[in-house]
């Protein structure tokens, strides 16, 4: 199979939706920008123009407030923020119509508003320009939170969410664009609330989302030195959350670690470490842990920012911790890296 980089499948994905569907369209901030959000609007709007790829100015709640509209008269909004952070402003649209509409109106209509959002750390960018916003959003009923971490689920879970009729967040770690895999030329579908086993291993599990999925595989690596086998579940959906196999995993290791790229209370790493509480709390063999940020926001130094955020070298000492040899050495490990395209 062909190898994509990360943006390619999204903009692969963006255009197969448009050619299929006359009623998708394509909205946000420097969409039309010869940069293309990351290359990723840039070919929808070559091939589209401006009538479906539809530069907006900086108001992002009444962006947000128009794709409801225009999705409850039947057209299918893609809404692109290129910084997450300021989804913030469009939270009452989202979150108070979108999420809320089908409960409102008994079923009987739907809001199918995409919105994609960039996520994560860059080169030193501070508190309001660096945040993963997964555990707010994905703590409402009625929206979908998704966070690719592969090419082919960029494409495949933007290809289901502009074919569903639930409002979908989709966030995509700014750190990913540039990494490669092997993607299907049709647009496949792939089911939200299904993840999938990245990596087999039998001693302890690592659940990750995003690009902390990438981090745990070279934690795995470096432990694969030690004698020691680490599963890696990359859970691709947030909300809904693939609850049968992380437990399941759980299971089998008798260990839980838990990554990720936001903060630990009231987060993604507290549901999961609950779900496994709820469930398998007698498979337990150690107290589950969670590797996220340190309890403050984001410092604005580059170097700071780098030691401020989960690593593959933190994974690993969670995983030893777990395993009872804490107290072993860690090998360096290079962490995931992306070459930035455009101003963002």
């Amino acid at each position: 199979m062909r190898k994509l980089t990360y943006w390619q499948a999204i903009s692969e994905a963006t255009v197969q939706c448009m050619e299929a569907d006359p009623g998708v369209f394509v909205a946000g901030e420097g969409v039309d920008d010869p940069t293309g959000v990351f290359g990723t609007t840039r070919a929808a709007y070559e091939r589209f123009g401006s009538s479906r790829v539809i530069d907006v100015p900086n108001s992002e709640n009444a962006t947000a407030g128009i794709a409801v509209g225009a999705a409850a008269m039947g057209r299918r909004p893609l809404i692109v923020h290129s910084r997450a952070d300021f989804m913030f402003l469009a939270m009452d649209p989202l979150i108070n119509l979108a999420a809320k509409w089908r409960y409102m109106y008994g079923n009987q209509s739907q809001v199918p508003v995409v919105t994609r959002g960039v996520v994560g750390r860059g080169w030193g960018q501070g508190a309001t320009h660096s945040q993963s916003l997964q555990s707010v959003f994905g703590h409402f009923p009625g929206l979908y939170v998704a966070t690719p971490a592969s090419p082919a689920d960029a494409k495949g879970l933007l290809v289901q969410a502009l074919r569903s009729d639930t409002p979908v967040l989709l966030l995509e770690n700014r750190r990913l664009y540039q990494i490669e895999g092997e993607v299907p030329r049709e647009p496949v579908a792939i089911p939200f609330g299904k993840g999938r086993i990245a990596r087999a291993g039998t001693d302890v599990t690592v659940v990750a989302a995003s690009l902390m999925v990438h981090e745990a595989a070279r934690a795995a690596d470096l432990l694969a030195g030690q004698g020691i086998s680490v599963e890696v579940i990359d859970v691709r959906s947030i909300r809904p959350l693939d609850d049968e196999l992380i437990c399941a995993s759980v299971s089998r290791t008798g260990r839980l670690v838990v990554a990720d790229t936001s903060w630990a209370r009231y987060g993604f790493a507290a549901e999961v470490a609950a779900v496994v509480a709820e469930n398998v709390l007698g498979d337990l063999r150690h107290p589950v842990r969670r590797v996220t940020l340190p309890d403050s926001p984001a410092p604005v130094s580059f170097p700071l920012e780098e030691a401020f955020h989960p690593d593959a070298d933190k994974i690993a000492r969670a995983c030893l911790d777990v395993l009872g040899v804490a107290g072993a050495p860690v090998p360096e490990v290079t962490a995931v890296t992306s070459e930035f395209i455009g101003p963002y």
